[in-house]
């Protein structure tokens, strides 16, 4: 009996039923736990990314433009579709919805629609420890940099009878998931000339745009006449000036000037803002600009890099006779009988006097240079810009071709090699809103961080003919970038959405 019972306490079969009965409780608890914790982390991330996702897609569209919240709230509700599961509601749209937008009553810059909420900014704190806060926010388009895009919070009841990121009572095991993107948009160009632009159709009073200026043949075609900001003009539409030359390039005009005369400029530009250049002498910047047509710079710019534009017809002979001399130019003589550079319109009705109507003598510029060959039937129907004309005698073998007065587009021998690998009767600049923007900086002098309005390439039609600071340059607008563009200024763009937080 006794051995028996010996037997019976010393045996230990079944004790692993007993430890799985004691802790079973505790296991299924702790697989619950688990299976809330990836329910939670699952969730998270399902609007993390969808968050990021729309935060990114909204940031593309911020470059600064006037209608740049318009386009960002486009992109939020139609670019991107997103969904989050693992919540109480299932499988969730994270959509903007189609309802109408609400304008926070308190700050324009915050909304919401459907399952998100966004913010526009200006900038965000150093430290993506520091709160955004309203100091944050955009006070327009023009001024936003970034979005903060916000997930409606989403419930997730656990299995676990207590939360594990509630406040730890039975009564309240439910919880709330929402999540917080931040993204900008960086846009910018390199291999551009440091000039700026003030926007010729900034408060048009027509009302029209950059892009419909690159779009509309009627407007693509007039006439600009730009005056160098400074003593010769006020900061207003039509006007230029210099921007800070990249480092190692050096301080003076003549600098500035090598870097506007080059064919292979380094400067890259930001759209979130540029520096402008103290003003400078106008004299070596005049020469960077004809050298382009061939005109001697005095000595200056004397390399195959400033060598002139593969087509320089601008209406002029060289005084001295010698057609095989790069000529000075105070020895061309313009428009003289038999001669004739791209004319200017016949009128200047718009920007005070400064922009023409787009009306331009086609047919005596072609009878004088090229006297009965013909050019496309369209031109009869919808007149071409200066520049598709001047395109086009480069494509058809045109260049070498004598006006009735003898000149012809081809750059003399004695001139530095004519450069093919870029347009050098194209320049390109920074097209700045220069009336708001002078309200509060000086545009002629040193102003930091100026936003741009878009980058542009301008046609030259014909050479600067004066040195002094109230010279003209006239040009027409050929392209620009961002919306409404022709694509053209792609191979000089950087730009990029990025997160930030």
């Amino acid at each position: 009996m006794l051995g028996t019972i010996r037997a019976f306490w010393n045996d230990q079969r079944g004790i692993a039923l007993i430890l799985v009965s004691v802790m079973l409780p505790a296991i299924i608890g702790f697989s619950l736990l688990a299976i809330d914790a990836s329910r939670m982390n699952n969730l998270h991330n399902d609007l993390q990314k969808g968050t990021d996702a729309l935060a990114l897609a909204a940031a593309a569209e911020l470059n600064g433009r006037s209608d740049a919240w318009t386009r960002a709230e486009n992109a939020l509700t139609n670019l991107v579709s997103n969904s989050t599961r693992f919540s109480d509601g299932g499988t969730v749209p994270l959509t903007t919805g189609t309802g109408a937008t609400t304008v926070d009553s308190t700050y324009s810059a915050c909304r919401s629609k459907g399952q998100i909420s966004w913010c526009f900014l200006a900038s965000i704190p150093a430290n993506d420890s520091d709160p955004i806060t309203s100091a944050n926010y955009a006070a327009s388009a023009i001024v936003t940099r970034f979005i903060q895009v916000t997930a409606h919070p989403e419930t997730l009841t656990p299995f676990f009878p207590v939360s594990i990121a509630s406040s730890g009572n039975a009564a309240d095991a439910s919880y709330n998931l929402s999540t917080v993107s931040v993204a900008g948009f960086t846009s910018g160009v390199c291999d551009y000339t440091p000039v700026f632009i003030c926007n010729p159709y900034e408060n048009d009073p027509d009302g029209h745009t950059l892009e419909e200026a690159v779009s509309n043949p009627e407007l693509h075609r007039r006439l600009i006449e730009l005056r160098k900001v400074g003593n010769g003009a006020a900061a207003g539409p039509g006007n230029f000036g210099f921007l800070e030359p990249p480092e190692g390039v050096g301080n003076g005009a003549q600098a500035l000037a090598q870097t506007i005369a080059t064919s292979r400029p380094i400067g890259c530009y930001s759209a979130e803002g540029v520096t402008t250049k103290t003003g400078q002498n106008a004299g070596p910047v005049q020469d960077a600009f004809n050298v382009r047509f061939g005109i001697s710079a005095g000595g200056h710019f004397n390399s195959p890099e400033y060598g002139p534009a593969a087509n320089v017809r601008k209406g002029a002979s060289s005084g001295n006779g010698n057609g095989n001399q790069c000529p000075q130019y105070n020895q061309l003589t313009f428009n003289e009988t038999g001669n004739m550079g791209l004319p200017r319109d016949a009128t200047t009705p718009y920007m005070g006097g400064r922009m023409g109507d787009g009306d331009w003598n086609l047919s005596g510029y072609w009878s004088t240079n090229f006297g009965s060959t013909s050019y496309p039937s369209s031109w009869n129907t919808t007149k071409p810009t200066r520049y598709q004309v001047y395109r086009h005698e480069i494509a058809n073998g045109l260049v070498g071709t004598a006006s009735t007065g003898g000149e012809v587009g081809t750059p003399p021998n004695s001139c530095q090699p004519p450069v093919t690998t870029v347009d050098r009767r194209l320049i390109y600049g920074a097209i700045l809103n220069c009336s708001e923007l002078s309200e509060d900086n000086d545009l002629s002098g040193h102003s930091t961080d100026l936003p741009v309005e878009a980058f542009g390439s301008f046609f030259l039609t014909e050479p600067v003919s004066s040195p002094s600071d109230d010279a003209s340059v006239m040009v027409e607008l050929v392209d620009v970038t961002g919306r409404g563009g022709q694509g053209t200024l792609d191979n000089f763009l950087r730009d990029e959405a990025q997160l930030y937080r």
